[in-house]
């Protein structure tokens, strides 16, 4: 038994490992011609299509999907016991497209959970932007998007497994669940808030609903992703 929980707590933290490391993981960040300064919007997720989007897989499989709901497509994410996700590697210029932009729906929270511990860290819906660095993998970034089932929204605290990734409370609790909402957030200046340094490029982005701690079910949907000029 305890042979177990140390290897459930060493995958934890290849996990959280993984997630911020992302980037620099995978081999190199394509370039394009989108991150130009002359195109305003730089999609990321259009249509549910996942044809440039790969999926992670830790601890279980995160259902993901596209449907059509309320008249919109999006990708819709099922959970239970899981934790998996799906990433896309590109290079954005946040001096000319700093505001991510996105709609999510989010069907169910987990209740009074410490999502600021280990084992609380739990989510129904996730936006990862990752800045990787040049040279050391270790140092490699993360701003985390969420809809938090406990945190009141806009507080921010550490990942409960490294001090390279930010967790940012977009919207939290129960009351404008089974609703779509669009967010909006200047990552320029959320690099700066929270990690004190100006970021010029990200190279991913990845989206995740994960249950694997709670042991809960989620239901979520993804809709579109962009960055936009000022």
């Amino acid at each position: 038994m305890h042979g177990n929980l140390q290897q459930k707590a060493a995958r934890r933290r290849l996990i959280a490992a993984s997630l911020i490391l992302l980037a620099g993981l995978a081999g190199p960040t394509p370039s394009s011609p989108q991150t130009a300064m002359t195109n305003p919007r730089v999609p990321v997720l259009s249509d549910a299509n996942l044809s440039k989007w790969r999926s992670w897989d830790f601890s279980g499989m995160t259902r993901y999907s596209k449907v059509t709901l309320d008249g919109r497509v999006a990708v819709k994410a099922v959970s239970k016991s899981a934790a998996s996700g799906l990433y896309r590697k590109l290079r954005i210029d946040l001096q000319a497209t700093p505001l991510l932009n996105w709609s999510w729906r989010v069907d169910n929270t987990f209740g009074p959970i410490d999502e600021r511990s280990r084992g609380g860290d739990d989510y129904p819906a996730r936006i990862y932007v990752i800045v990787k660095h040049p040279l050391f993998f270790w140092k490699t970034t993360a701003l985390t998007y969420v809809w938090s089932s406990a945190q009141p929204a806009g507080t921010a605290w550490p990942n409960a497994y490294t001090d390279n990734a930010t967790i940012v409370a977009v919207r939290s609790g129960d009351a404008e669940l089974g609703e779509w909402h669009q967010e909006r957030r200047n990552v320029l200046e959320d690099f700066r808030r929270y990690f004190g340094k100006k970021v010029r490029y990200i190279d991913a982005v990845a989206v995740m609903t994960d249950t694997d701690n709670t042991g809960d079910r989620a239901v979520a949907y993804y809709g579109d992703i962009w960055f936009t000029a000022r």
